[in-house]
C-alpha cells in the first residue's frame, strides 16, 4: 500500500509513534492525514504542522470514534488507512487493581475493537483499506514487570489475527505493529527488559511502518530480533519461558541485561 493521494487517520497522533506516523504520511503525499488525539492541543499542533486536520477523539469511548470517521468521511472522503495506534502502559501484575486493568484494556483492546466496528464495514463495501494495529513485542512474547500490558498487547496481536483472517479475502489489509523499546513518554523511565535490543526513535518506527505497508507484511517488526525469538518460542516453549524466568531474575536484581 501506498499512502501518496490517500485519506489516513491515526489515532494517539499528538505525540510518540502517532506523531510520527502522521508525519510520515503527510511527507509521503497523503491526501489529508487526521490526527486524533485525547490531548486536543497536541493534535492540533501536530495537524498544524504537516497541514492535517486534527480531531479530540478518547479512543475508549466507542462514540468519539464513530464521530470521528463520520467527520473524516464527511470532510475528506472514504479512509483508506486507518492506524488505531493509541496506547498505554501499566506495571504490575495480577494484583492491579480492577480499574487499572479495565482502564487498560478499554484503551489497549477495546478501543481497536471500536475502530474496527466503525470503519471496516465501509472499506468491505468499497472494495478495499488498510487497518493498522499499534501492538507490541509483548504480545508476541511476553512483558516482564506487566501483566496488563502483556495480557492486552496479546489480545490486540489476537483481534488484528482475526480481522486478517476474516476479512482478508474481501481486499483489506490488516497490519500488527509490534515493536519492543521505542523513545517515547511511556519509556521515558527507561525499556526495561524491552531496550534489551536497543531503544528506536518514533521515525524509525515510521519508516518500518511505511515499508510494511508497501510489502503488505501483516507483522511490522521494527526489532527484526523479534521474529527469532519468537521461533525459539515455539519450537520449545518451555526452554523460552526458562529463559523469560531468567531475564527476569537479572532484571529484577538490578544486573545489566545483556543478550
Amino acid at each position: 500500500m501506498d499512502v501518496q493521494g490517500k485519506v489516513a487517520v491515526v489515532t494517539g497522533g499528538a505525540s510518540g509513534i502517532g506523531r510520527a506516523l502522521c508525519r510520515r504520511f503527510a511527507r509521503e503525499g497523503a491526501k489529508a492525514v487526521i490526527v486524533a488525539d485525547l490531548n486536543e492541543a497536541g493534535a492540533k499542533s501536530v495537524a498544524d504542522e504537516i497541514g492535517g486536520a486534527a480531531v479530540a477523539c478518547d479512543a475508549r469511548r466507542e462514540e468519539e470514534i464513530i464521530r470521528l470517521v463520520r467527520f473524516t468521511t464527511r470532510t475528506f472522503g472514504p479512509i483508506d488507512l486507518f492506524c488505531s495506534n493509541a496506547g498505554i502502559f501499566l506495571p504490575g501484575g495480577v494484583e492491579t487493581a480492577d480499574e487499572s486493568w479495565q482502564r487498560i484494556w478499554e484503551i489497549n483492546v477495546m478501543a481497536h475493537v471500536y475502530a474496527a466496528r466503525a470503519v471496516i464495514p465501509g472499506m468491505v463495501a468499497r472494495g478495499g483499506g488498510a487497518f493498522l494495529i499499534t501492538a507490541s513485542a509483548a504480545g508476541l512474547l511476553s512483558q516482564i514487570g506487566s501483566a496488563p500490558y502483556s495480557v492486552t498487547k496479546h489480545a490486540a496481536v489476537g483481534l488484528a489475527e482475526n480481522l486478517a483472517i476474516t476479512y482478508g479475502d474481501q481486499g483489506i489489509k490488516v497490519f500488527a505493529l509490534c515493536p519492543q523499546a521505542v523513545r517515547t513518554e511511556m519509556t521515558r523511565q527507561g525499556g526495561g527488559v524491552a531496550a534489551l535490543d536497543g531503544m528506536l526513535e518514533p521515525e524509525q518506527l515510521a519508516d518500518a511502518v511505511s515499508e510494511g505497508l508497501k510489502r503488505e507484511a501483516f507483522l511490522i517488526l521494527p526489532h527484526p530480533e523479534v521474529k527469532e525469538y519468537m521461533q525459539r518460542k515455539t519450537g520449545d516453549y518451555d526452554r523460552w519461558l526458562q529463559g523469560m524466568r531468567r531475564l527476569q531474575a537479572r532484571f529484577l536484581a538490578g544486573t545489566p541485561l545483556k543478550k
